[in-house]
């Protein structure tokens, strides 16, 4: 009986996620029904149930579900006699444990990826910019670095819990004149191995078992404030990472805290550099030189921190901050490489143009 009912339980799997992914090709009806409908209620519902919890009870499901597979594997491989049923039995097992996974992803989180995009809703345009823009946005961003920086010299350090309630508040704050950002029930927590996180080169992440935005406090301090409000964007939906970047930015540009929008603007100080080095390195290295001096120790001591910790990351910081990002394999060509700055030129048009 039990033979019988494993391709029952495929075949229905299989029809769900088929189900599922062909939902996605359908943006508004995402939109709608799920990311404005159902996934509210189940995200809610995660970070009421995580927050009674002190520390990341999402990483600890992920260690379970690592635990499960690896018993199962190995109570199959240590089994002396197997036929042919036993290697059928096996292998509907992992498919069916696949399809459930994947399942479950785009219930719990993943259906957000296939939701219009977010600029589009808070109509923010994506008209391709000029050069003469970009580097005015790059001017437009160390003025207000400048103008910061002598409030937040050495108040950055924030636990996680004011992080958390900090990042909030700007949240609801903006809520009041755009409901998108509404956030209730937070729950922003560190990662239990910060070291491991480091060592793969990782700021934060989104966890959709619970719910839960888990950030990396071995960061340097002042990257942590728009880490957070990037990771609390994907709690409330937003999937891309251009998009959790947008979405964390504008908050933490009109929070009320110093700190906050200080990050806001070094984090994104990093992508418009990234653009102009990329497709206008001729003017880099003029604009490499005018930064000031305490901005350009932040640069070093992110690259020292990666160094440390991940070779990859320190190598893209020292491309990127250090004049020798070579211009290849970009997928993009001409056309921008990252979209947070097409954003970013449209939302300050009035201070770029």
């Amino acid at each position: 009986m039990h033979q019988k009912k494993q391709p029952i339980s495929l075949i229905t799997l299989l029809l769900m996620a088929l189900a599922i992914f062909t939902f996605g090709f359908f943006p508004e009806a995402v939109e709608r029904y799920y990311s404005q409908q159902l996934y509210p209620i189940i995200s809610l519902a995660q970070r009421c149930i995580s927050s009674f919890f002190p520390f990341a009870i999402g990483d600890f499901l992920y260690a379970l579900l690592i635990i499960y597979m690896l018993k199962t594997i190995v109570i199959f491989i240590s089994r002396q006699k197997k036929t042919k049923k036993d290697y059928t039995a096996f292998g509907f097992k992992c498919v069916n444990f696949l399809l459930i996974t994947y399942i479950s992803f785009k219930l719990l989180w993943g259906l957000n990826y296939a939701r219009p995009r977010i600029n589009e809703q808070l109509q923010i345009s994506d008209k391709p910019y000029q050069k003469e823009q970009l580097l005015k946005l790059n001017g437009f961003i160390l003025q207000k670095l400048n103008a910061l920086d002598k409030a937040v010299d050495s108040n950055f350090n924030y636990t996680p819990k004011e992080l958390e309630d900090i990042a909030a508040t700007a949240y609801n704050q903006l809520a009041q004149t755009q409901p998108f950002f509404s956030y209730k029930y937070s729950t922003v927590k560190p990662v239990t191995s910060s070291w491991l996180v480091s060592k793969t080169g990782i700021e934060g992440y989104y966890n959709p078992l619970s719910g839960e935005a888990n950030i990396n406090q071995r960061l340097p301090n002042f990257v942590l404030p728009f880490v957070t409000c990037h990771e609390i964007a994907h709690q409330l939906g937003v999937a891309k990472e251009d998009e959790a970047n947008l979405i964390g930015y504008l908050t933490a540009i009109h929070s009320n805290n110093v700190q906050f929008q200080y990050s806001a603007y070094y984090n994104m100080l990093r992508y418009v550099l990234f653009e102009i080095r990329m497709k206008y390195p001729e003017d880099y290295n003029d604009i490499i030189a005018k930064i000031p001096n305490s901005i350009l120790q932040k640069f070093k001591i992110e690259k020292e921190f990666w160094a440390k910790y991940n070779g990859a990351m320190s190598v893209y910081m020292g491309k990127t901050f250090d004049k020798i990002l070579k211009l290849n394999n970009q997928q993009k060509g001409i056309k921008s490489y990252q979209d947070i700055v097409l954003w970013l030129v449209n939302y300050h048009k009035l201070e770029v143009n």
